[in-house]
């Protein structure tokens, strides 16, 4: 099944009072490359997380962005740390009075005190395996929508090679006529130099230049890679760079088949298949 490289994912939990929130976007890219925006408590967590995504992916370009938001930060309640305060209140009014000074310390300047208010601390090994548990639920998420996205690709991809498949069999149906125009042409303007000509000669300069204008080796090859193309939308594994290969080479083939082409049918059929086939390049860019 065919993946894109173009997916977003988001996921969020509960730790204590804090919410946890994963969020993934993924670009296309030649390969894997992913970046991560971590707080410094989680910052060592990056290797495992770069390694959980590698064994998941194979192409793209991911940004990773993880932010917590404690709920106490707007909760209205203040935890104080009474004996710290006490002890300042009682160094201040100490102080104070050994310099004759009147003017107590204000309520704002003790709470400013490091360590007065207290914060709800976290338990950083239990948030470093749920961070990991839940980025893990991300990429998977992320993975099923390239999923969705690459299904779509490839019903995109199969339409155009099935209109290819048939503009091959119509070249194909034409070239005996093809053939048989180029001869009769071809001896209509000797017969109009009033030459005269060995028979056998003028046969096998028939048959040469004739071989050079088939174009039976090219339907046979455009035939091989459109079944190749087929078996390819059926395979589980990332196969962009080997769609993008092979568009080189319908490229190749429908390029020989509009220069060899002596017939107007075939030459619009072989404009027709370049078009198809850059319709095609065009979703494989995304391709996993």
């Amino acid at each position: 099944m065919l993946k894109s490289m173009t997916a977003f994912s988001r996921v969020q939990t509960q730790h204590d009072a804090t919410e946890i929130v994963w969020e993934i976007r993924s670009i296309n890219h030649r390969y894997l490359e992913t970046s991560f925006r971590l707080p410094e408590e989680l910052r060592s967590l990056e290797f495992d997380l770069r390694k959980i995504a590698q064994e998941n992916l194979s192409r793209g370009k991911l940004d990773c962005i993880f932010r917590l938001r404690s709920e106490t930060q707007e909760a209205t309640h203040l935890s104080l740390n009474q004996p710290l305060l006490d002890a300042l209140m009682e160094q201040a009014e100490a102080i104070g009075a050994s310099l004759n000074e009147s003017t107590p310390p204000t309520a704002l300047e003790l709470l400013s005190w490091p360590g007065v208010v207290e914060q709800q601390s976290l338990d950083h090994a239990q948030l470093a395996v749920q961070s990991k548990a839940l980025f893990k639920q991300a990429l998977q998420e992320l993975v099923e929508h390239r999923q969705v996205e690459g299904g779509r690709m490839a019903g995109l991809i199969a339409q155009r090679g099935q209109q290819m498949r048939e503009l091959v069999e119509q070249v194909r149906q034409r070239r005996p006529l093809v053939l048989e125009a180029i001869r009769e042409k071809i001896k209509g303007r000797i017969a109009d130099f009033d030459v005269d000509m060995d028979p056998g000669r003028l046969e096998q300069e028939l048959v040469f230049l004739m071989q050079k204008l088939d174009v039976a080796e090219e339907l046979d090859r455009l035939d091989s890679h459109l079944t190749e193309l087929e078996d390819i939308l059926q395979q589980k594994e990332a196969v962009g760079r080997r769609l993008d290969f092979l568009m080189q080479e319908f490229n190749r083939e429908a390029n020989t088949l509009g220069s060899k082409s002596a017939d107007i049918v075939t030459t619009q059929a072989a404009v027709d298949m370049k078009v198809a086939i850059e319709q095609m390049r065009e979703q494989i860019q995304n391709i996993e």
